[in-house]
Parts: C-alpha cells; sequence; structure tokens
C-alpha cells in the first residue's frame, strides 16, 4: 500500500482515511486535497476509500471466470442494441468509444474488448443476468460491489461538495437514485504492433460522461492520462494495489462552469509486452457515477461570477446522458 505522501509520474495519491474518520479537519482537509486535484488533474488515486480489499480482488476473479465463459454462455444475456441504457453482456468490437469531434477514420478503428453491464434496478431498468448455473455465485457478488461502490461513491461526494464549499449533503442528494454503473471490462491480448500503429484500439481516448468514475484495474496496466500541460500526452497510470484511480466526469465539469476538470484518458498498449508480440490481457472495473435523471444541470454556486459567467445553459442530467451514450454506441 503506498503512503499518503507518494506520487506516480503523473497522477497524486490521496489518503481518504482521514475523512472516514470523520473529524470536521480530517474531513477538509482531505475534501480540499481531492477538490484541488480534480481542478489541476481530474484523476486521482485513492487510497483508504473504504472498499475491502477482499471485496476488490472476488469482484476481479468474478469478471475473469465470466470472460473466460464461452460465447454462447455470454450471449444469454446481451446488450440491446441501443446505448441508451447499458445492461448486459457486449461482445468484441460491439461497442466503439466515440469522442465528439473524432474523424471519420479514428470512429472506425475497433476497440477490441468485450464488456459486461449492469446497474440500478430501481429505476425500472432491469439487469441481464448469466444462467446461475454457468457461474454460481456471479449476480450476488456484483450486486455487493456494486452497493460497496455506491456507499463509497457517497462519500466521495460529501468531499467533493465540502471541497466546493457547498453543503456537504448538496451533490449525494443530487444522486439519491442515480443512474450508477458497474462494467466489467476484458481486453484480450492483441498485436502490440496494431495498437501502436492505430489500426485497433482498446479504448481510445476519451473523456466519461457522468460525475465521477471509480476504476479497479489489475497488474496488466495501459491505462494512460492526458498530461494536462501537454495536450496530446498521455502518461501511464499504472497498477497500485488497493487503490482506486478517480476521475472527473463531463457532467461535473460542466456542473462545475469547468472548475474541475473532466481528462482525456484510454488503454492502450501496457509497457511490457511477451515476446509473441501480443500484449497481455487486461481487466478492469469501472463503477460510472450518474446524477438522478431529473437533476438540472446548472453552474454551482461559487463556480461563477460577474468576471466568470455561466459557459453553458442548464440541462437536466437525463438529457445530457442519452445524448453522449448514444453517440458512443455503435451497434454491430
Amino acid at each position: 500500500m503506498p503512503t499518503a505522501t507518494q506520487s506516480t509520474d503523473m497522477l497524486p495519491i490521496i489518503d481518504f482515511g482521514p475523512f472516514l474518520l470523520g473529524t470536521k479537519e480530517g474531513k477538509i482537509t482531505t475534501a480540499r486535497k481531492m477538490v484541488d486535484t480534480m481542478k489541476e488533474y481530474g484523476f486521482m488515486y485513492v487510497i483508504n476509500h473504504g472498499i475491502p480489499q477482499d471485496d476488490q480482488d472476488k469482484m476481479m476473479e468474478f469478471s475473469r471466470r465470466f470472460f473466460a465463459m464461452s460465447y454462447e454462455k455470454k450471449m444469454k444475456c446481451p446488450h440491446p442494441d441501443d446505448g441508451a441504457h447499458h445492461r448486459g453482456y457486449s461482445s468484441l468490437g460491439k461497442e466503439k468509444i466515440a469522442q465528439m469531434g473524432d474523424d471519420v477514420n479514428k470512429k472506425n478503428v475497433p476497440d477490441i474488448k468485450e464488456s459486461y453491464d449492469m446497474g440500478n434496478e430501481n429505476l425500472g431498468i432491469c439487469n441481464f443476468w448469466p444462467d446461475d448455473e454457468d457461474i454460481p455465485g456471479f449476480k450476488d457478488c456484483i450486486e455487493h460491489y456494486w452497493k460497496i461502490c455506491d456507499e463509497t461513491t457517497m462519500n466521495f461526494l460529501r468531499a467533493i461538495a465540502i471541497g466546493m464549499d457547498l453543503p456537504e449533503e448538496f451533490l449525494v442528494e443530487a444522486h439519491s437514485n442515480s443512474e450508477n454503473q458497474c462494467r466489467l471490462l476484458h481486453y484480450p491480448p492483441t498485436k502490440e504492433e496494431d495498437l501502436r500503429n492505430g489500426d485497433a484500439d482498446r479504448i481510445s481516448a476519451h473523456t466519461d460522461y457522468g460525475t465521477i468514475t471509480l476504476l479497479l484495474q489489475d497488474e496488466c496496466g495501459g491505462l494512460e492520462v492526458e498530461d494536462p500541460y501537454n495536450k496530446g500526452v498521455f502518461i501511464p497510470a499504472p497498477y497500485i494495489k488497493g487503490s482506486l484511480v478517480v476521475n472527473t466526469a463531463d457532467c461535473l465539469q460542466r456542473w462545475s462552469n469547468d472548475t474541475l476538470r473532466s481528462t482525456m484518458h484510454r488503454v492502450t498498449a501496457p509497457p511490457v509486452v511477451s515476446k509473441t508480440g501480443y500484449t497481455k490481457e487486461r481487466y478492469s472495473i469501472p463503477f460510472f457515477v450518474t446524477a438522478n435523471h431529473d437533476v438540472i444541470v446548472d453552474a454551482l454556486p461559487g463556480t461563477f461570477s460577474d468576471e466568470k459567467p455561466k459557459k453553458y445553459g442548464p440541462i437536466t442530467v437525463g438529457d445530457w446522458m442519452t445524448m453522449r451514450m448514444s453517440a458512443g454506441y455503435k451497434a454491430s
């Protein structure tokens, strides 16, 4: 486990333990560090976040077991062809993460990955599950992990609110029945040459759509984050055991009147490549946080003034997410 003062090439490491202890000083200090990091980098490692290591390990193991199943078994819970709601299994190349403004050639480069999505069923959106006989315990494990991530998210939202001089429950109330999504991702071995030459992607450079993202990743490597001081230059964000990678997403950037940064990131060839010329397979589990769909996103108090006017008009979270998600999903 890293110490609170360590950092990687780019990303700061935030120790969330003092916030969870609940002292006024610990909460304020942690909150300010978190918000300052979101302003400057948009990305951070968070340690002592409250999700037990055993739960992280179990979820990663179930992810490996799910993707090791046959195509026929995985397709018992297929993702619907539209991208309005992410649920179920998406096979290799079905989804293409497209960034608004991407040229046609870039949009046609396939993302070499497969995924499985589940989310909040309280919104009337059903999850699609594999047969329990094919992978016993999978449903219970991912539902448990979703709940723990949701609880952790609420603490992060409290910290962000405090760090922005808002009431502590301000953002929590906006996420009381949110469309948070847990995604299992598998990037199979891919020709390193194809990734380096741009003939294939794992995930091309993009920003996330919602409020924040909590990422659990394995040891493989390949996640890269754009340097905020060198546009187009990407720096590795390697695995740190026990940590979560947390980033600002587009809706929160808009909500904060561009005070908080939503940073471009991608997954490409990991730094260590086998002698076969193929990359190692990679597993990761992002937890995408999105506010209630009826919440109106308008510049937060304290983020605008006569000298810094509002950059965006109001929009509901539902309209924002539908617009962004439909643009980023390609049916096959």
